[in-house]
């Protein structure tokens, strides 16, 4: 599966548009890894444990996003964007969102 932010794939052919797709990921950052972030908040410098966190669920959501672009027919997802919410009570929930156009290309 061809995953791409550009609204073509350079060298191939769009043959087919198959519609929108997109790929969801919402999850909670643990007690510890709060803690953590907290440190680092008030230390200054980066925080790793929410850096990881993020990591894994834009990769989910990736996969989440070309499995059904797959399931539709697509063998590439162009136009790609990824959006990125913070919510929850304690501002401890991520929500990460990749969407795209599922294409077929030659």
């Amino acid at each position: 599966m061809i995953v791409t932010a550009t609204p073509g794939v350079e060298g191939k052919r769009i043959v087919e548009y198959k519609g929108i797709v997109f790929g969801e990921v919402i999850s909670g950052v643990d007690f510890l890894k709060n803690i953590a972030a907290s440190l680092s908040d008030l230390f200054g410098g980066r925080s790793r444990s929410y850096e990881g966190e993020l990591m894994y669920a834009r990769e989910d959501a990736l996969e989440e996003m070309k499995q059904r672009a797959a399931a539709m027919g697509a063998n590439a997802v162009v136009g790609v964007d990824i959006d990125y919410e913070i919510f929850g009570s304690n501002n401890s929930m991520r929500m990460v969102t990749a969407s795209g156009t599922a294409v077929v290309v030659k």
